[in-house]
């Protein structure tokens, strides 16, 4: 006899339908489980054995052989224990097969018999809504993630027992409760707007200016200044300045964080700020691994990359950047796989003129060589500086500012953000969706959406021309000009706008 339940994998940031394939023959006992799964998988003939005795149902004492399906697709995971469960059930004759066709199936199953929660919970029913499936039966605590994707009926479940019962009709079927995704709280993770606030900044009126710009139009930034002139603190504030996660950017940061293993029963609904150190490897940074998970930069997706000190990272993984910059996903091939993960973040890095720090200060001189220097300044290259937007030095503050009452100016986190949510929703609007800002605009939107007068074309006609911008750095200046014009509320870009962009490129210091 054989019988079939349904479940699903994860590949990269989408996934595939699986269908569980048992078979039962008589024979010597055993359990085998084909289908390309991983060690997990292959481990769940204890598990399977243990929770369908001690949830006072029969084993069968047959050769059991369960496929995977399709066979030739790598599997991960311990959700497939409950479809696997529910499989052998029926082939035993303790369940019909039409008591479980309806439906589809994932969860870890304890020795005991009790259902553990899953990584990837959200992945998984959005796989089974796309396959037109209507209900999914899924751990207690994933219930809440997974109610993020509308049109598909999640029921929890709590012990194997409890799911036989209700299969069989024997019980009623448990309901989960209304899923509130704006009210619930990421552990997401170094939330630092929570502490760090444009107005806890001394001083650096053009650098919070350059703030606000970045966050309205969603531009990389570099600040570039000595040690301890706040630079850490600016890129800090950004987050708290940057408007709330929409319900789609929810879906797509929570699935991002599930299949992480970060958020297993969470819903990320504010923006991630991810901060690695500069000793974190390649892969964690790009992704990848035995797993192919995600990595820093996927789970900074409409968020920030935050880059303290980016000239000591290592030359490799700054490099790697470079591709996902432009394009705003990641690739990451192997030999027996690809996946593809969503990379759409802001990239705002800090760092010194020179090692010591103090190149160009007026205050303290420079005590670094001119090998030093060129040395430091070329572990950023070219092509890397080339995508960053906005270059905004950063000098240091005069002491006798620094606990004045009136040292962090008129800015607030309130009224600039009042000016950025404006300055959202008029690209929104512009552009007929809300992911996509002007930073984002390839050079053929450029062309079409943002118009230039000719004496604001000619002003970077000769810029370019003087400063040698590359063609990315000229429509980049356009862009940023853009968000200057939405945040002034103008419909035009003018002169002054694009000589402001201009402003924010690259300078060089005179030792």
């Amino acid at each position: 006899m054989t019988a079939r339940a349904l479940s699903a994998t994860t590949l990269g940031f989408d996934g595939c339908l699986i269908e569980v394939e048992c078979d039962s023959s008589s024979s010597l006992p055993s359990l085998q489980i084909v289908g390309l799964g991983n060690k997990a998988i292959d481990e769940a003939k204890e598990r399977l054995r243990s929770a369908i005795k001690n949830s006072d149902l029969t084993f069968p004492a047959k050769r059991i052989t369960i496929n995977l399906a399709p066979a030739n697709l790598p599997k991960d995971g311990a959700h497939f224990d409950l479809p696997m469960a529910l499989a052998i059930l029926v082939v035993s004759g303790q369940l019909l097969p039409h008591q479980i066709n309806h439906a589809a199936y994932a969860g870890e199953l304890a020795l005991d018999g009790s259902v553990r929660r899953i990584r990837g919970a959200i992945n998984i029913a959005q796989i089974i809504k796309r396959a037109g499936i209507k209900t999914l039966y899924l751990p207690q605590d994933n219930v809440q993630q997974a109610q993020l994707i509308d049109g598909i009926d999640i029921r929890p479940v709590a012990h194997l027992r409890d799911l036989f019962l209700e299969l069989k009709g024997e019980a009623t079927p448990v309901q989960a409760g209304s899923a509130r995704p704006n009210t619930v709280a990421s552990s997401a993770k170094a939330n630092l707007s929570q502490i760090v606030k444009i107005e806890h900044i001394y001083g650096q009126d053009q650098a919070k200016r350059a703030v606000a710009i970045a966050a309205a139009g969603h531009h990389n930034i570099l600040f570039d200044g000595p040690p301890g002139a706040g630079k850490t603190m600016l890129a800090q504030a950004l987050l708290s300045l940057l408007p709330p996660l929409s319900r789609s950017e929810i879906i797509e940061v929570t699935k991002l964080y599930s299949l992480a293993g970060e958020a297993d029963d969470e819903v990320i609904s504010v923006r991630p700020f991810r901060s690695p150190h500069h000793t974190a490897s390649l892969v964690s940074i790009i992704g990848g691994g035995k797993d192919a998970k995600p990595g820093e930069i996927s789970l900074a997706h409409r968020g920030v990359l935050f880059l303290d000190e980016i000239p000591e990272y290592p030359r490799s993984s700054l490099e790697s950047l470079r591709q996902p910059l432009e394009s705003r996903v990641v690739h990451i091939s192997r030999a027996s796989w690809r996946v593809s993960y969503p990379a759409d973040f802001m990239l705002v890095a800090t760092k010194n003129p020179c090692p010591c720090g103090y190149l160009g200060d007026p205050v303290k001189e420079c005590s670094c060589t001119q090998q030093q220097i060129s040395a430091y300044q070329k572990k950023l290259s070219g092509p890397l500086l080339d995508r960053i937007d906005m270059v905004i030095p950063v000098a240091r503050v005069e002491h006798a500012k620094l606990l004045s009452a009136s040292g962090t100016g008129t800015l607030s986190t309130k009224s600039l953000g009042l000016q950025i949510n404006n300055a959202r929703l008029r690209q929104a609007h512009r552009y007929g969706s809300g992911s996509v800002t002007n930073a984002s605009l390839n050079s053929n939107q450029v062309k079409r959406y943002l118009p230039l007068k000719p004496d604001a074309k000619q002003l970077l006609d000769d810029a370019a021309g003087k400063l040698q911008l590359s063609a990315r750095v000229y429509f980049k200046t356009i862009k940023i000009a853009r968000t200057i014009a939405d945040l002034d509320n103008n419909e035009d870009i003018n002169y002054s706008h694009l000589a402001e962009a201009l402003n924010y490129r690259p300078r060089q210091y005179q030792k």
